[in-house]
């Protein structure tokens, strides 16, 4: 007996499927290529340099006449400005990737073959211009893991994730933070502290609720998984909870697919009470209870507030706490010398 042949919906998405995957891999074959092509390019550039008298008026003059050249061979693309970023990015992404012959002297064009480049020149332009090789290395495996478009590589960096995450470690860390980017391999290593909110637009607003909060939160979900970080997805909003008659909502509700745990957000408007660690312990103590299955690990609750007392924080949770967090939020993107500041400040510690 034959088997059923497709409909002509299934076929349709199938072939679909089928060329926009081609269609993606085109794209990334022609970055990688664009990419490394303006890296040898800035290589050529500065050992021609390297040659030069005087490099800083040779440097000038030899951008001229390249440009003038290749605009008319090769059309646009090739200003003096253009040229300058391949010679920087050259410069930026050879330190680290020195390869040495027999003889003890760089071997550029077995370097250049070595390195990967699996993003955009345009998430390049934004990563050369990071001093911190650490910090640029990084953004750039988080762009890569995550698939992060250039819009939100740069609203990462200007919300200073690194910074964030990388003041709450030891060198060793912070060191692997730059090799490996974020691994979670815990509970503390989803948190962030502070979250920062600034999408939502509540800035302009003197006054919210913690429902207007929650609804914006909502309306922006995209944006809230960015800043929730790798692993993340949606399970609903006002989960209600009974007992005894009674009942309870829990504000928002995600699943974690790397921990494979629930993880419950309560929104608080002010200073955190401990009440609130309270409530949170009972929503973490129910969900393991009641709605964990026997693969997935224990629930994780986090509590948003405005402002809270580490000392608070510290005495309402027991001492081997890995199940409940305490976070500030903004609603306004501090500079990074403010994260900074704030992160080192007795109130700014990740409990």
């Amino acid at each position: 007996m034959m088997p059923e042949g497709l409909t002509n919906e299934q076929l349709l998405k199938n072939i679909s499927a089928l060329l926009e995957n081609a269609r993606n891999k085109v794209v990334v074959a022609v970055n990688q290529t664009i990419v490394l092509t303006y890296f040898e390019i800035g290589r050529m550039i500065v050992e021609d340099e390297q040659h030069g008298e005087s490099r800083a008026e040779y440097g000038k003059e030899q951008l001229k006449f390249l440009s003038k050249n290749l605009t008319k061979k090769f059309g646009k693309g090739f200003s003096e400005t253009n040229l300058k970023q391949m010679r920087q990015f050259f410069l930026s992404y050879s330190i680290c990737q020195t390869v040495s012959d027999e003889s003890g002297s760089l071997d550029t064009i077995q370097q250049s073959s070595l390195i990967n480049f699996n993003l955009s020149w345009s998430h390049y332009l934004k990563l050369m211009r990071i001093k911190d090789p650490n910090e640029r290395s990084f953004y750039e495996i988080e762009s890569y893991k995550n698939n992060w478009s250039l819009r939100e590589l740069q609203r990462q960096y200007d919300s200073a994730l690194y910074t964030r995450l990388s003041l709450s470690k030891n060198k060793e860390e912070i060191l692997q933070l730059a090799e490996k980017g974020q691994i979670i391999e815990k509970p503390k290593d989803l948190i962030k502290d502070p979250y920062v909110l600034e999408f939502l637009g509540l800035s302009e607003k003197p006054d919210y609720s913690e429902n207007d909060l929650e609804s914006e939160l909502i309306d922006k979900l995209e944006h809230f998984l960015l800043e929730l970080g790798n692993g993340f997805t949606f399970v609903g909003r006002q989960q209600r909870i009974t007992f005894e008659e009674k009942h309870f909502y829990i504000d928002l509700v995600f699943y974690n697919r790397i921990l494979k745990c629930f993880v419950l957000i309560d929104l608080k408007i002010g200073e955190l009470k401990h009440q609130d660690i309270g409530q949170m312990q009972m929503y973490v103590n129910y969900y393991d209870r009641e709605k964990r299955l026997e693969d997935e690990n224990k629930t994780i609750g986090i509590i948003l507030c405005q402002d809270k007392s580490e000392a608070l924080v510290q005495y309402t949770l027991p001492e081997n706490n890995e199940q409940i967090f305490a976070s500030k939020y903004f609603t306004v993107l501090p500079s990074k010398q403010d994260f900074i500041n704030i992160l080192n400040s007795d109130n700014g510690k990740i409990s």
